[in-house]
């Protein structure tokens, strides 16, 4: 069903279609930035050499040892020394990147100085493709590409490329810098011989190359992927824990609020009290002219409107007393076996006088032998009072208002009262629910009202573990349900018989208790 805003200037009635949670704003905002961060060039610059100093950082190790595999297998062709000038050369040129890594890591140096460090990176990349490239511009004079040397620097090429990959692929295109001279270089070296071999081979390590680097560039996509839902999902939990301390604070707050507003209405409603009763009396004694006659019949009228508005007010002043402390937790309820036919037939006698008076018709419709319902009868009473009162005054002259006991589908029992008075708009049913809340028509129409029985009776309908239901269909009536739960309705016993000497009684049986009539 479709919400209408209501015409009325009632203060009371509020439009709540438009209220939105500051949660529910933030969290649309942060899925607004995380569904368009994928779409802005976002580098992640110092995570990506992070990465990069970490990977050679545990390759401290490897590096030196593929070095030296790599040096003992040449060193039988090219000999002992220049395979361990190389060795040296080459794990120097290593030793001073791993240093670059190690100082980068621990400088702790923020996105400002990301440039110098990348700089230096370089630097130390440039120093190992040196060193590899010696290996790969060494002619052997004595050998041809069908011996083993030539394949040696071939393989090492191109594990060489593939730990250049596995290590620097969050590098970018600058891994080329490591890996791309020394392949060019042995690739031409090879093709320049003009052998059928050297041609493959030299094409393979381009290929190889290009492959490894091609690898490389999707592995780095896929990282900066990462690190970007990384980013997102960090700034989506930050703003869901904001909103999360804003709401706890705005929720602190109102109980604050609604705590001091209850202090001061009991206090300043037991402060009322004191000289309304004194105005009561009084207006009372002299409205009845206890003391003697007042003379003057204007006088008269004015002490019954004094008496009648007081009365209005201590009624006032006793429903704020107790939804104060129901709000509060101070509310205690004095259970004991009640018969809800008992109660309501009770409060429909207390409104039977006013009901003629008004020519509106009230029938009680209850089921029969019901058991009867663990609660506070006080409670009770309140609640069939405040719903039948206000059923009287929306209802109009001619109207009927039925009341109906019964038991609920699980075994609990209910009452509802049923009216045929003008209805209340579906959107003003919560407003009605809340205290001091009024609807368009009861301002209109309705006798003079507190705004707060509804309240009151939902809520001693639920300290009572029931459930508090209210239909409306506009121009036609309102039905107002109060439910309570099986676990409230006391069990009847049978008839009983007591053996003098036995503990428990027992039911009596139709043979016994014919034995004992004849």
């Amino acid at each position: 069903m479709s919400e209408r805003q209501s015409s009325t200037a009632d203060k009371n009635i509020v439009d709540r279609r438009r209220r939105r949670s500051a949660s529910g704003e933030v969290v649309r905002e942060a899925r607004k930035f995380a569904s368009s961060a994928m779409y802005r060039p976002i580098e992640y610059e110092f995570e990506r050499l992070q990465a990069y100093a970490e990977n050679h950082v545990n390759a401290t190790l490897a590096l030196p040892l593929f070095v030296l595999i790599v040096a003992i297998v040449s060193a039988q062709w090219v000999g002992a020394l220049p395979a361990a000038y190389w060795t040296v050369t080459t794990v120097i040129g290593y030793g001073v990147l791993l240093a670059i890594c190690h100082r980068f890591l621990k400088s702790g140096d923020d996105e400002k100085n990301l440039a110098y460090w990348r700089r230096r990176f370089m630097a130390g990349q440039l120093i190992v493709a040196l060193n590899w490239s010696l290996l790969a511009i060494y002619h052997c004079a004595a050998c041809s590409l069908t011996d083993a040397y030539s394949i040696m620097p071939f393989s090492a090429l191109l594990v060489f490329q593939a730990v250049t990959m596995g290590l620097s692929h969050g590098f970018g295109a600058s891994l080329l810098l490591t890996s791309a001279p020394p392949t060019i270089l042995l690739a031409g070296r090879l093709m320049l011989s003009l052998e059928p071999a050297g041609f493959v081979m030299g094409g393979i390590l381009i290929g190889a190359q290009v492959f490894f680097y091609f690898m490389a560039d999707r592995m780095r996509l896929s990282i900066l992927s990462a690190l970007a839902h990384r980013h997102e999902r960090e700034n989506l939990i930050a703003e869901l824990e904001t909103a999360r301390s804003m709401s706890d604070e705005a929720r602190r707050r109102a109980e604050e609020a609604n705590l001091a507003k209850s202090r001061f209405l009991a206090t300043m409603s037991h402060e009322l009290r004191t000289p309304l009763n004194a105005i009561l009396g009084f207006s009372e004694v002299m409205q009845t002219e206890v003391l003697g006659p007042l003379g003057n019949e204007t006088y008269k009228g004015y002490v019954g409107d004094i008496h009648a508005s007081g009365t209005h007010l201590l009624k006032l002043i006793n429903e704020i007393l107790d939804l104060s402390r129901i709000e509060a937790g101070r509310q205690e309820l004095r259970e004991e076996a009640v018969r809800l036919t008992h109660v309501l037939e009770d409060a429909r006698q207390m409104v039977a006088l006013k009901a003629r008076t008004k020519g509106v018709e009230i029938t009680l419709q209850a089921e029969e032998n019901m058991p009867m319902l663990w609660a506070d009868e006080r409670a009770m009473r309140q609640i069939a009072l405040n719903l039948l009162s206000n059923a009287l005054k929306f209802t109009p002259t001619g109207g009927k208002i039925s009341i109906t006991v019964g038991w609920t589908s699980r075994g609990g029992q209910y009452f509802s009262v049923r009216d045929t008075g003008p209805g209340i708009p579906e959107e003003e049913i919560p407003v009605v629910l809340s205290s001091f809340g009024q609807g368009s028509i009861a301002i209109k129409s309705a006798e003079q009202g507190t705004g707060l029985g509804l309240p009151i009776v939902q809520a001693l309908v639920h300290m009572h573990d029931g459930r508090f239901d209210l239909k409306s269909v506009l121009r036609e009536g309102t039905i107002v349900t109060a439910s309570f739960p099986r676990s409230r309705v006391l069990e009847t016993m049978g008839k009983t018989e007591n053996l003098g000497h036995d503990r428990y009684r027992r039911p009596v049986s139709n043979r016994a208790a014919t034995r004992r009539a004849s």
